[in-house]
């Protein structure tokens, strides 16, 4: 796939970073902070990499994405309306009654592979379809975007054993290490580094990138498609709340709090100047 302009992506992630902090502050509650570290992955992954038609969202031949994170969901929903496959419209139903888009992940809302939010079960779902792929002699791939916080769950570790033991090379884990989660900074409450080691002795290929620098995302993307007899990993730092000073500075504390509307507007500006 031809790649797009820098500036064509970073617009786009701006615009990405808009709708979530409004659709969130229109629903009045929801995961701010998280949903804005991922936004560049997220939309890499769907402007750049991933094959599929929004026309035929069960298309057999397309590429999955798994967010493990369900939380950060309206990250995903943004883009998804983006790229057609539902009006943009319904971005402003989140969380309401009837509505498409749910407060996490669900397999109600077109285009998302896998109802998620419980944390920790996103690889393991990724790995049934990777090997899936094997089996019915399809060459799709598999991402999944796993937040830091949520690789305190067992589950994650026994996933990563799992793809490896099979070495599943049609798989691709991203890791959105903003260092932080809902209680404050992951190295007070489990520490998790070296991160990178843990990746590699459990038997995986590791790629470590600034996780909001599109040319360094798309590379590692391209890279992990080269990578043979083993699962990849990349390892994107981010930052958590990025794009906003003051969710930046309180990212702990609008894990699960949206942006009241008294203060969307400074937010929405700050995005559109640009926060240095």
């Amino acid at each position: 796939m031809a790649r797009p302009s820098l500036d064509q992506l970073k617009d786009t992630a701006k615009g990405i970073r808009k709708d979530v902090l409004t659709m969130l502050s229109e629903a009045g509650s929801g995961h701010t902070s998280g949903s804005l570290s991922c936004i560049e992955i997220v939309v890499a992954l769907y402007y750049y990499k991933l094959r599929y038609d929004p026309k035929n969202i069960k298309w057999p031949e397309r590429d999955r994405f798994v967010l493990s994170k369900g939380h950060t969901c309206p990250t995903l929903y943004a883009v998804l309306a983006r790229r057609g496959f539902f009006p943009c419209e319904a971005l402003m139903t989140l969380r309401k009654r009837g509505s498409i888009l749910q407060g996490h992940a669900s397999l109600s809302t077109p285009g998302c592979e896998a109802s998620t939010g419980s944390l920790g079960q996103g690889l393991s779902i990724s790995d049934g379809m990777a090997l899936s792929a094997r089996m019915d002699f399809k060459d799709y791939r598999v991402y999944c975007l796993l937040g830091d916080g949520e690789l305190d769950e067992g589950q994650v570790w026994e996933a990563a054993m799992t793809a490896a033991h099979y070495k599943i090379d049609n798989l691709c884990a991203i890791i959105d290490l903003n260092k932080q989660q809902i209680d404050g900074w992951t190295s007070d409450i489990k520490n998790l580094e070296p991160v990178k080691d843990k990746w590699l002795a459990f038997g995986w290929h590791v790629i470590e990138i600034d996780g909001h620098d599109f040319k360094q995302i798309m590379d590692a993307l391209d890279k992990a498609e080269m990578i043979k007899g083993k699962p990849t990993v990349i390892i994107a730092h981010t930052v958590k709340g990025k794009g906003v000073s003051f969710i930046e500075k309180n990212a702990p504390g609008y894990h699960g709090t949206a942006v009241k509307k008294a203060d969307l507007e400074k937010a929405l500006k700050e995005i559109e100047d640009g926060l240095k």
